[in-house]
Formats: structure tokens, sequence, C-alpha cells
């Protein structure tokens, strides 16, 4: 018999790695598109830019993260993979989603706040910082989306 509880748990670590990801690459790329207009009429505004432009990128790593600790607690990483009934697989599958679920969201809308500050930087270069903080302040509430799946996954 195969082994559903794994194989959701491996699910639910898989749409937390895979959504925050999915998420960071959309707000990259909103940040991006800004960017480069910006940088069209001002090559020297390049660094300032990109600087922004990496900020929507940490919801991936926080997903990849999760997804490596959630397989390293139920054993996938290093070749141990026990069986896990449907429950504790859901168990593991809904820890997860805090990460991908709130990764996908937050990258989204800090990549469009980033945008607005590539937007600040465009016309007050010196401004930056506030751009930075603004973008920064969205970071918050991935972290503690981060915060959330990480302590379900070790209460499990």
């Amino acid at each position: 018999m195969t082994n559903c509880g794994l194989q959701l748990a491996v699910l639910g670590s898989a749409l937390s790695v895979g959504l925050a990801c999915a998420g960071s690459g959309r707000g990259v790329g909103i940040v991006g598109e800004a960017a480069a207009g910006v940088i069209s009429e001002d090559p020297e505004k390049f660094s300032k830019c990109l600087i922004l432009q990496l900020l929507p990128g940490t919801q991936g790593l926080y997903g990849l993260v999760i997804w490596f600790f959630a397989l390293a607690q139920m054993g996938v990483i290093g070749g141990n993979a026990a069986e896990m009934t449907i429950a504790q697989g859901l168990g593991y599958c809904f820890a997860c989603l805090p990460m991908g679920i709130g990764g996908y969201i937050t990258a989204i809308a800090q990549g469009r706040c980033a945008a607005a500050g590539v937007s600040l930087v465009a016309k007050r270069p010196e401004e930056q910082s506030k751009g930075i903080i603004m973008a920064i302040m969205v970071e918050f509430y991935a972290i503690l989306c981060l915060l959330a799946s990480f302590l379900m996954l070790v209460f499990l």
C-alpha cells in the first residue's frame, strides 16, 4: 500500500516552495519592468533599482527553507522517511501552507511596493532608502508566515 500520509506531507512542502517562488518570480518581474524604464532613461540608477528588485525574492528563499526543513522533519532527507498516517501527512501539509500562500501574496505585494520605490528613485534618487523601507514593511508579514510554518513543523 502506498504511503498517502507521506505523499500529502511532501505535497505541502512542495507547495511551500512552489507558491513562494512563483510569487517571488512575479514580484521581481514587476519591479524589473519598472526598473527597465528608469534605467533606459538613466543607466546610472541601475544599482539603486537592483536593490529594490531583490526584495521580493526573499519569499522564495523562505519557501525553500520551509521545504527543506519539512523534508528533514519527515525523514525524506537522509532516506529515513517513515510511514505516516493521512492525519499526520495533512498536519505537515497544512503546516507548510502559511509560507506557500503567504509567500505568494506578500511577494507580489512587495513587488508592487518596490516598483513604486523605483518610481521614487526615478524622480528623487536620494530618497531610495524610503522606498526600501516601504517595501520592507511588507517583508514583515512574509517573516510571520515563515515563523508560523516553522513553528507548526517543530511541534508536529
